[in-house]
């Protein structure tokens, strides 16, 4: 695995190693010993697969309240823009924003630390998504901001169609 770090501390592309035979392609996705030996204290507590059946579907920006949810991120089948805001108060990236296309295709993961609202868009139907968690989901916890936020100013490849009551309700960032 080569992992490239973002703009935001803390923040990774990985792109894994193939391993290609007359069957296919293998790649390992997670792996704790890869991990520690990169620096990246990151351990799966909860696995999770978002399926979104069509392009323009948006999910976020997602975070856990006084929580360090970091999360990683693989596209199965599809493609996805990945947005993420460190929203970190004491970080040198704070506010910072990374935008990142992961797909099938290109087979790369991205890691999120804790501290971040993320955010995705599907740019093809049927794009499938598995993501590691290092903790369990608490709704209690759960808080996001508004997609659209004027402070963020995301361009968006596509026009965002299907986005949930919830993530609609979402305030805009207050600094």
């Amino acid at each position: 695995m080569k992992f490239v770090e973002l703009k935001i501390n803390g923040q990774f592309l990985i792109a894994p190693k193939l391993f290609k035979d007359e069957r296919g392609i293998f790649r390992r996705s997670y792996c704790t010993r890869i991990l520690k030996k990169e620096g990246i204290n990151f351990k799966a507590k909860q696995g999770n697969i978002s399926e979104n059946p069509l392009k323009g579907t948006l999910r976020g920006f997602h975070y856990q309240n006084d929580r360090r949810d970091s999360k990683i991120l693989t596209c199965v089948t599809g493609k996805f823009l990945n947005v993420t805001v460190d929203l970190r108060k004491k970080s040198s990236t704070f506010l910072q924003i990374t935008k990142n296309i992961l797909s099938a295709k290109n087979k790369k993961s991205i890691l999120v630390p804790g501290g971040c609202a993320n955010l995705f868009i599907t740019l093809k139907n049927n794009t499938i998504i598995h993501y590691y968690m290092n903790n369990i989901y608490n709704s209690k916890k759960d808080k996001g901001l508004k997609y659209n936020d004027p402070l963020i100013k995301i361009k968006w490849p596509i026009k965002p169609k299907i986005i949930s009551s919830k993530d609609k309700k979402f305030k805009n960032l207050k600094i």
